[in-house]
């Protein structure tokens, strides 16, 4: 199994090359063995897909249950791990970039922290302190004695605030701080993704899955993408199917859906590999 080292350099090795490479988002163990088996090159966890597993909103989960999850996400799979960790959980930069070395000590090559407040009447932080906090999260990044990769994500368009140019400005100076990857979730045209592309010099995380634009893998390589990930999609793919199944169960009294089950030796088969 390669150190944690190892998988730092694999992954910010990842994001310097000129096609966009896929970083899918399983939400535990399992899922994230089976992506591994299917051949991806590196793996982010998803706070809104894990808050679901367990029964739980997105935003609910805190600190030490997410802190715990991406530690097991990262001894599951010999792949680097990127880890999603919302706000960092603390409005105060310092406190904010504390999660980075949890985050860090826990096993994972990356993370992410973002501009959101997770608080509804004030959604996103104000310019200044959104800067501060990634300043202080490259700070704690620097720090560490491998290559951690840091992400600066701003929310605007995830929280009803689709303004461009205020999302730009922001990318801009999270690149100033030092931020290693940048990505502004939600964007839904073409237009706005190539804008966003080619504002910053720094590699970009497009996320596709959310309805609307769904651009290919190609596509987004030709505008300047360098990472490409899903979000809670696979996950809510995944409940998607058992929710129709469990509808058809309660509704229909039939069972057709077994018929598109994943076969229980084949998946034997990967876990089996992985133990062995």
């Amino acid at each position: 199994m390669p150190t944690q080292a190892e998988k730092g350099i694999t992954f910010r090795a990842l994001h310097q090359r000129k096609r966009a490479f896929i970083i899918p988002n399983p939400w535990d163990v399992g899922s994230a063995r089976l992506l591994a088996h299917m051949g991806f090159e590196a793996l982010a966890t998803t706070s809104m897909g894990y808050a679901f597993s367990v029964g739980k909103t997105d935003g609910a989960v805190g600190s030490d249950g997410m802190i715990a999850h991406v530690g097991e996400m990262a001894a599951g799979t010999d792949l680097p791990v990127s880890a999603d960790l919302e706000n960092c959980y603390a409005d105060e930069p310092e406190a904010a970039a504390e999660t980075i070395k949890l985050a860090a000590a826990a096993g994972v090559v990356g993370g992410s922290i973002e501009d959101a407040t997770g608080r509804p009447e004030q959604p996103i932080y104000e310019f200044g302190q959104a800067v501060d906090r990634v300043r202080a999260a490259v700070a704690v990044a620097r720090s560490l004695p491998f290559t951690f990769t840091l992400t600066a994500r701003a929310e605007n368009y995830l929280h009803g605030r689709p303004d461009l140019k205020d999302t730009i400005k922001r990318l801009q100076a999270f690149q100033e701080a030092g931020a290693d990857v940048l990505y502004a979730p939600g964007l839904r045209n073409k237009e706005d993704i190539a804008a966003v592309l080619g504002s910053v010099d720094r590699p970009v995380n497009v996320l596709m899955g959310l309805q609307g634009v769904l651009l290919s893998l190609d596509e987004l390589s030709a505008l300047g993408a360098r990472r490409i990930s899903v979000g809670s999609a696979l996950q809510r793919t995944a409940l998607g199917a058992f929710l129709r199944a469990a509808r058809e169960m309660r509704e229909k009294g039939t069972f057709t859906f077994a018929n598109e089950a994943a076969n229980p030796k084949e998946i034997k088969e990967v876990f089996r590999s992985r133990a062995a």
